[in-house]
C-alpha cells in the first residue's frame, strides 16, 4: 500500500501509539509466566551444574549425595544416573568436544567419565580417576586443549594424559572455591578464595597476575563470552561487581538487588546479560551495564539457589536449589514459544520498537519495572532502605560536624574495594 509520511496527514500519530505502546506493556505483564517445568530426581540438594557444549538439549546436574544425572530438557527426563563421589558433587565441567566429562567430590578425587551411556552389559566406571592429597572445591576446563585446572587448598592444572599437576599456583594460603577459564583469551584464568581475595592468573607465566581484595568473601565469578577482560563476581555482600581486569582499582558496575549473599552467577551467551542465584531463594537477571535486575524469579517451594546457568540458545535459564529440583525458565518472562506467523513476528517487533519509543514514560515505566515479590523480600528490600538511609544520615551529620576536607567522599564503586596486589 502506498503511504505519505507526512506528519502534518497524521495529527494524532503520537498519542495512538503512546496507547499501543500502553497496551503492549500491560500485555507484556499479562503474558509474563517464566516458569516452564521443573526437573525432579534427585534425593539431595542440588550443588552444580554443567552445560554440554556442543548439545542444547543436554544438561548435568550434581547434587550433595555424590549423584550426578544427565538430562534430556526436550523431553525433561532424566537419561542416566552415576553414583560418582562420596559426599557432595562440589564442581562439574564438559570437555570442550563433548565426549566426556569432569567431577570433583568430596572424597579428594577428580574423575573423567564418558558422555554416552554404557553399552549393555558394561559397568558404570570412570575413565580415568586422579587420588589428590586435599578435597577440591571446583573445576573448570580449557575452552581449546586438553587442560584442566581444579581448586581448593591451591590452584593446579592438570593435562588429562597425567596424574600429577603440570604446574600449581598459590597467593596466599585460604581455601580457593572457584576457578574459571577465560573463554576468549583460553590461558587466563580467575579463581576465588575464602580470604576475600579475587586473584587472576596467567597459565603461560604459571604465577599469578594480579588480586583485588573486597570488603566481603566472593563466592563464583564467570568470564563475559564477548568481552575478554570483562568479569561479574557474585559476593556474599549482597552484590554482583562487573569489573574490567585491566583496570582493578574499581569495578565498571555494582549491581544491587539481592537481599541476601549471592551464591552464583552465568553470563548469556550475547555477553548482554548474566543470571544470578541467591541465598534469598530468588534467581535475578541483570543488564550488565545497569545496577538493578530487569527481571526477578521465585516460586513458594523453592528454597536457597545455589547454582545457575544460561541456556547456550539465549533462550533458557536452568536453576538448581536446596530442595533437590532443577528448575527450567523463559529468559525472557513473556515470550511465546514455538513457531511464529510472520503477522504475529512483525506485530511482536512493533510493539517492542513501541515500548522501547516510550519506555521512559511514567506510567509505562511504572507498568514495566513491577514485579510481586514474596513477604520475605520484600520487607528485606524495606529494612535495607532504611538502613542504608541511616548510614548516608549519619555519614552527612559526620561531615556538616568535621573540618572541610577531612572526609574525603567515597563513590559507591570504591566503597566495596580494600585494595589491588600485582
Amino acid at each position: 500500500v502506498p503511504r505519505n509520511y507526512d506528519p502534518a496527514l497524521h495529527p494524532f500519530e503520537v498519542p495512538r501509539e503512546y496507547t499501543r505502546a500502553l497496551n503492549a506493556t500491560k500485555l507484556e505483564r499479562v503474558f509474563a509466566k517464566p516458569f516452564l517445568s521443573s526437573l525432579d530426581g534427585h534425593r539431595d540438594g542440588v550443588n552444580c551444574m554443567a552445560k554440554h557444549p556442543k548439545s542444547l538439549s543436554t544438561v548435568l546436574s550434581g547434587a550433595c549425595d555424590g549423584e550426578v544425572k544427565i538430562w534430556n530438557l526436550t523431553k525433561r527426563q532424566c537419561i542416566r544416573t552415576i553414583q560418582a563421589h562420596e559426599g557432595f558433587v562440589r564442581g562439574m565441567c564438559a570437555r570442550f568436544c563433548g565426549t566426556s566429562f569432569f567431577t570433583v567430590g568430596d572424597d579428594k578425587t577428580v574423575k573423567q567419565w564418558k558422555m554416552e551411556s554404557p553399552e549393555y552389559g558394561e559397568e558404570e566406571e570412570p575413565i580415568h580417576t586422579i587420588l589428590g592429597k586435599t578435597v577440591y572445591t571446583g573445576i573448570d576446563h580449557h575452552w581449546k586443549e586438553a587442560v584442566f585446572a581444579t581448586c581448593g587448598h591451591q590452584v593446579d592444572i592438570w593435562d588429562e594424559q597425567r596424574t600429577s599437576p603440570m604446574c600449581s599456583l598459590t597467593w596466599g594460603f585460604d581455601s580457593i572455591s572457584s576457578v574459571k577459564f577465560n573463554p576468549i583469551e583460553t590461558y587466563l584464568l580467575g579463581s576465588c578464595a575464602s580470604d576475600r581475595n579475587i586473584v587472576l592468573y596467567d597459565m603461560r607465566k604459571s604465577t599469578p597476575l594480579k588480586k583485588v581484595i573486597l570488603n566481603m568473601r566472593t563466592n563464583t565469578l564467570c568470564w563475559n563470552p564477548m568481552e575478554a577482560f570483562v568479569f561479574t563476581a557474585a559476593n556474599e555482600d549482597y552484590n554482583l561487581y562487573t569489573f574490567d581486569m585491566r583496570f582493578l582499582e574499581s569495578p565498571v558496575t555494582v549491581h544491587m538487588d539481592h537481599v541476601s549473599a549471592v551464591l552464583d552467577v552465568d553470563y548469556s551467551p550475547t555477553g548482554k546479560e548474566f543470571v544470578s542465584a541467591s541465598f534469598d531463594k530468588s534467581v535475578r537477571i541483570f543488564p550488565v551495564d545497569k545496577g538493578h535486575s530487569r527481571e526477578v524469579y521465585h516460586t513458594k517451594r523453592m528454597q536457597h539457589v545455589i547454582t545457575v546457568k544460561w541456556t547456550s540458545d539465549n533462550k533458557y535459564i536452568l536453576c538448581g536449589s536446596d530442595e533437590m529440583n532443577i528448575r527450567l525458565w523463559k529468559a525472557n518472562a513473556s515470550e511465546k514459544l514455538g513457531v511464529l506467523a510472520p503477522r504475529e513476528k512483525a506485530a511482536m517487533n512493533y510493539n517492542q520498537k513501541l515500548k522501547e519509543k516510550f519506555q521512559y514514560h511514567p506510567q509505562i515505566r511504572r507498568i514495566a519495572q513491577h514485579r510481586h515479590l514474596p513477604k520475605s523480600i520484600f520487607c528485606q528490600i524495606k529494612e535495607q532502605r532504611i538502613m542504608r538511609e541511616a548510614r548516608r544520615r549519619k555519614e552527612l551529620n559526620r561531615r556538616k560536624h568535621s573540618k572541610p576536607g577531612s572526609m574525603p567522599f567515597v563513590s559507591e564503586r570504591k566503597k566495596h574495594i580494600v585494595a589491588v596486589v600485582k
